[in-house]
């Protein structure tokens, strides 16, 4: 009843007209920030940030938690429409929503990120009011040992992605982990696989190789093919998601969005691997996994539901510990430091009312993105209908500005157009790209959080600590399982063929 209390001050506050308007700027403004390949949630957020030192803290929160949570969302538009995903989440939303816009039905992938990201982000918010103190009393005890089984449990939803082509996608996989090891070695402060470079000390930043692997991969890979005709989509005729579509995805929708906040909460896990790791077990429960990577509706719920739910689970740490559990909430707790508000246990108690605002903020927030989403879909749609010759080139130019942004870095240009050509030579071989943006960003937090847990005990620790241990099974069977359902399809069809 405290709880109902807290929010009805909290409702009351929100629904006022400032509160308001700073969730619908805030919205718009994230929608476009994920949208744009290269300018990830947290540079929306940190660029933000200067704008809110005149504003009150409960407002400021107000419109930086706005774009967070519409990041996330404006990262699957182009995911979607142009295979070029805006965040590093929407990866795993273009896996199956390119191939819809491929069918001539983006408004189908649309639909159901939009709808998925909204029910994930009321879900994850729910679910951060009601257990955000306990969770990340969960979270906090995370020993290294589990993290590295974590990240190692990520790591096997390579077999699930590859399908068929395992083998390949494993190779992929290895790719990112070998990427992941250039710069400085996060334990000992040696430089390893520098060659002498300047550059190459903090490794290669994300956003770049994510660009470079999808975005201009897919251009030169169009190109290549000579591929410059442009589907003629009619709005009028565009198919949608109907009720009954969306009442189908229901239990996909719900179970991602427990999976998302759930390992949100974990610091440093993030939207990314919630994504990877909820397609993948989307997959495995589906009836019909054939379809996944082919359009599957259910693929694009997953991951949006995912990517949408673990904002509410990153904040938990960030408002319960002082923790930030991605790197939107590292930025928000300098935000939150600028206002002369100290995140952590404290801020329940002395700044409760400003808690229970953001909370109800995080709500409408949602309810705001899904009215913007409606209507801006069939704008969305519209960008499949621009020539090719005019698209590819604009694809190009925001690739290279959007790979500039991060560090302001010609060297990130320059990786950016090396990842391209090395992602197009990978397609050309039926190399899938995803896995090497997963071996990225899972790589650096095995790494570390294995030494880390063999200098605090040895090589056994891992199998002594009963979490650590049931995660590393849970991850040999993940990997094992996919593999062998190949195996026993594969030996099936050879026994019909020869049958017949």
């Amino acid at each position: 009843m405290e709880i109902l209390a807290e929010m009805a001050q909290g409702f009351g506050f929100v629904l006022g007209w400032q509160p308001i308007l700073f969730i619908i700027i805030g919205v718009i403004m994230g929608i476009l920030v994920g949208a744009m390949p290269g300018l990830s949630p947290s540079m929306g957020v940190a660029l933000l940030v200067p704008f809110t030192y005149s504003m009150s803290p409960t407002l400021a929160l107000i419109l930086l938690v706005s774009i967070y949570i519409a990041a996330n969302y404006g990262g699957s538009i182009t995911a979607v429409t142009i295979n070029a995903p805006g965040t590093p989440s929407a990866v795993v939303t273009s896996f199956d929503g390119y191939p819809l816009t491929k069918q001539n039905k983006p408004g189908m992938g649309l639909g159901v990120s939009l709808v998925s990201s909204t029910i994930g982000g009321f879900i994850g918010t729910i679910i951060l009011i009601l257990f955000s103190v306990q969770l990340a009393k969960v979270a906090v005890k995370f020993h290294p040992a589990e993290y590295f089984a974590l990240a190692i449990f990520g790591l096997t939803t390579v077999a699930t992605l590859g399908g068929k082509n395992w083998v390949k996608a494993f190779i992929a996989a290895m790719f990112g982990l070998l990427i992941n090891t250039v710069g400085i070695d996060p334990i000992s402060g040696v430089s390893r696989f520098t060659f002498g470079s300047v550059h190459l000390y903090d490794g290669f930043s994300l956003i770049p190789a994510l660009i470079g692997l999808f975005a201009l991969s897919e251009v030169f890979k169009q190109i290549d093919e000579q591929n410059f005709k442009s589907k003629k989509i009619e709005l009028e005729k565009t198919q949608w998601p109907t009720l009954l579509d969306y009442w189908k995805l229901k239990l996909t929708i719900v179970r991602s969005s427990i999976m998302g906040t759930l390992i949100g909460i974990f610091p440093g896990a993030g939207a990314t691997i919630a994504s990877f790791i909820s397609y993948d077990i989307a997959k495995r429960t589906s009836k019909e996994p054939e379809k996944f990577g082919h359009g599957s509706l259910e693929g694009v719920a997953a991951a949006e539901a995912a990517n949408s739910s673990s904002v509410g689970g990153a904040l938990v740490p960030l408002l319960t510990l002082g923790i930030p559990g991605s790197a939107s909430t590292a930025v928000l707790i300098g935000a939150l430091m600028i206002h002369d508000l100290t995140p952590g246990p404290q801020l329940f108690n002395k700044n409760s009312e400003i808690i229970y605002e953001l909370f109800a903020s995080l709500l409408i927030a949602n309810i705001v993105l899904l009215v913007f989403g409606l209507f801006g879909s069939r704008l969305w749609v519209k960008v499949t209908a621009v020539p090719k010759k005019i698209l590819y080139p604009m694809i190009f130019t925001v690739s290279i500005i959007g790979s500039f942004a991060v560090r302001y870095s010609f060297f990130d240009i320059a990786a950016c157009l090396g990842f391209g050509i090395f992602g197009w030579i990978l397609r050309r071989h039926n190399y899938p790209v995803a896995p090497i943006v997963l071996g990225i960003v899972l790589g650096n937090i095995a790494e570390t959080n294995f030494r880390r847990a063999v200098m605090m005990g040895d090589y056994t620790i891992f199998f002594t600590r009963p979490v650590s241990l049931l995660l590393l099974v849970l991850a040999l069977v993940s990997f094992a399982w996919p593999i062998l359902q190949n195996k026993i399809y594969s030996k099936k069809e050879l026994s019909k063929l020869k049958s017949k």
